[in-house]
């Protein structure tokens, strides 16, 4: 009998990679995504149901057809400047809509989660090792809804014995080294896909958000963890889960940062062209640096981040560039 995983977000960036890594593990999954963010395009390794996660109708149809022994949970919306502008829809669509899902496999006793969260709620805390234990302090909206849903997961465990495995992720980038599937959003706002469109001339230039931040060379630094390693993390969650432990949280970071301008001249190098950049200002939301100081991961999954390098994640992500062909 196949083992069936519910894939909220399967459409979109992590969720597609999700979806190969959980289909050549030996699991089915099958992607619910609304479409608004993802693309039908890239629902390639099992089946595909549209719908909407307030649609509770629609979910009950989902579980009782497909009967999964667990959720990975992608589906949220996830633009910090977006958030900070307008925190009602993030409210509305991260925190209603992960209560519907949470309401509706508690109907369908379906007890499993594997959560898609992000350091973003542990906001700005300079000189700060980031680990589980951190004080989460979100800056933004994004943040806080993310912050919200994981505190619903803990309240669902003592209600209804729902158990789940959360991931704070830091920044994701790369691609499928295949280019079956990669990262492509209809209003981009990662550095690494943005850079890449600046070199192929497809925006004039690559936008420095800040240069005054207390860095060492003024842009901000983050933590970037090539996808193919954070889903393979998920799919070590969801084994966590099948095999009866309890609810545990889990920082994805590789414990190194890259600042703005490192990422820059690593894209450089790799694609041997050179990068049109425009300094501007800082954009509200942003912290000036997030690392991950966990080992968590590595010693309780075994995970190991093997292929986030900045030379393989721009490389993977500039061979998906040729590749793309999602409908826009």
């Amino acid at each position: 009998m196949s083992k069936t995983v519910l894939v909220t977000g399967g459409a979109g960036y992590i969720g597609s990679h999700a979806c190969k890594v959980l289909a050549r593990a030996g699991y089915v999954p099958v992607t619910y995504d609304s479409l608004v963010t993802g693309w039908e395009d890239a629902v390639k390794f099992g089946p595909f149901e549209r719908g909407d996660l307030h649609d509770a109708a629609r979910l009950d149809e989902v579980f009782a057809r497909y009967e999964p022994l667990a959720v990975m949970h992608f589906a949220a919306l996830s633009l910090v400047g977006e958030s900070v502008q307008n925190p009602g829809l993030y409210w509305k669509n991260n925190v209603g809509g992960s209560l519907s899902l949470l309401q509706a496999m508690v109907r369908n006793q379906c007890l499993n989660m594997v959560f898609s969260s992000t350091c973003a709620t542990y906001g700005d805390q300079d000189g700060v090792v980031l680990d589980e234990d951190t004080a989460q302090m979100p800056i933004n909206a994004y943040g806080a809804s993310k912050r919200a849903v994981e505190e619903m997961l803990g309240q669902f465990g003592i209600a209804h014995g729902l158990r789940s495995v959360i991931f704070r992720y830091f920044n994701v980038a790369g691609a499928d080294p295949d280019a079956e599937v990669g990262e492509a959003h209809r209003q981009e706002t990662h550095l690494i896909p943005l850079m890449l469109e600046a070199i192929e001339g497809k925006r004039p230039a690559l936008t420095v958000f800040g240069s005054d931040y207390a860095t060492p060379d003024g842009t901000g630094i983050r933590d970037y963890v090539h996808v193919m390693d954070l889903v393979q993390a998920h799919v070590s969650g969801l084994r966590w889960l099948e095999s009866g432990k309890k609810s545990r949280v889990f920082n994805l970071g590789t414990g190194h940062g890259f600042s703005v301008r490192e990422v820059i001249a690593a894209s450089a190098a790799v694609t041997n062209r050179d990068v049109p950049i425009i300094e501007g200002a800082r954009r509200a939301g942003d912290a000036a640096k997030l690392v991950s100081g966990s080992q968590r991961a590595k010693v309780e999954l075994g995970w190991e981040p093997v292929n986030s390098t900045l030379s393989q994640m721009i490389a993977d992500a500039w061979r998906w560039n040729g590749h793309n062909n999602y409908r826009k």
